[in-house]
């Protein structure tokens, strides 16, 4: 296993982080116990969940898993989304996060979470409540690190402004949708962590299993897969097969050919040699689906293979950021 910094923290991270979006919805509790341990026997250290994740049950799952060995995991949780009915059961006000914290805290079975993520924006919030919040949860010694999910650029650098003019603990990571098929963070949120040294990391890194090689070009979605198993397969389906996809699918084949490897492990390893990227989260619902994604680690994709990749996802990244680029090459 590689293991690489949490920004500019001196936590060390396993390079792949375990997800559990899936514990305890799609995959029972014995099977979601069964590949945390091989993760952390593999060298994984780095969990991560939601409280919205099955509704609590994920915290459960993770919390029962990995009791005996607190110490040893760098343990990542969120706070934002709606958790009941009531008026004040979502969002990022003190008195969601400060309730919310206990929560998580309870079902995960620990005095401490490693890295707290703010899941989304709020625009019902002032942003300097909610860092004081963290700030002081940071102080009292419930939370360790926090960090920035579904932000955009300007909302990041706008949190790493309050902190640095208010003297609060800085954000450390952030975690956005990234993959050879969904790039967009290439405008605004990857050039904006990396100005801030934050720590990247990329959830739905295969875009929901497409780059996985399940799925073919002019046949509907197995049956047994993500988008064959949804009632309405057909309308997200349309979202889905396009030619720019499909044309990424193959060159994630081919240069898998080439290797010996699978396609998941091809989409994978570009995502581990993207500048800026920390590591990306994996999620699995069986043994052998972790043991996929976990070759691909421990070895690297060459500059050409990275190039053919590069340009079959290439995509358009519209103005003023194509302007500023052709500025700078005429400088």
């Amino acid at each position: 296993m590689e293991y690489r910094f949490l920004g500019r923290t001196g936590v060390k991270l396993s390079a792949l982080c375990l997800g559990s979006l899936t514990f305890g919805r799609e995959v029972d509790e014995t099977t979601s116990q069964r590949i945390i341990g091989r993760y952390l026997e593999a060298g994984g250290n780095f969990l991560d969940t939601a409280n919205i994740y099955s509704r609590g049950r994920s915290e459960d799952i993770v919390g029962r898993a990995i009791q005996g060995q607190r110490e040893e995991i760098v343990l990542a949780t969120k706070v934002r989304s709606p958790m009941d009915d009531g008026p004040n059961e979502q969002g990022l006000s003190r008195k969601h996060i400060m309730h919310q914290v206990e929560e998580s805290l309870r079902r995960l079975q620990t005095d401490y979470i490693d890295l707290y993520y703010l899941h989304c924006w709020d625009e019902a919030t002032d942003l300097e409540e909610t860092l004081r919040t963290l700030d002081d949860l940071i102080h009292a010694g419930k939370v360790r690190y926090w960090g920035i999910s579904n932000f955009t650029g300007w909302q990041i650098a706008l949190a790493v402004a309050i902190a640095e003019r208010e003297g609060l603990a800085p954000p450390v990571a952030v975690q956005p949708q990234y993959s050879l098929i969904v790039r967009d963070i290439e405008r605004e949120v990857l050039p904006a962590a990396m100005a801030f040294s934050l720590a990247v990391m990329p959830w739905s890194p295969l875009a929901r299993g497409f780059l996985s090689g399940k799925y073919q070009r002019g046949e509907p979605p197995p049956a047994n897969t993500r988008f064959g198993r949804a009632a309405n397969w057909q309308d997200i389906w349309k979202r889905w097969d396009r030619e720019r996809h499909w044309r990424i699918v193959e060159a994630v084949g081919e240069v898998a050919r080439a290797r010996g490897r699978t396609h998941t492990q091809v989409a994978l390893n570009w995502l581990l040699r993207r500048p800026g990227v920390t590591g990306p989260i994996i999620g699995a619902t069986s043994l052998e689906q972790l043991e996929e994604n976990l070759g691909s680690v421990g070895w690297e994709l060459t500059a050409e293979e990275m190039v053919q990749l590069e340009e079959a996802s290439s995509f358009g990244l519209g103005y003023p950021y194509e302007f500023i680029r052709i500025a700078h090459q005429n400088r």
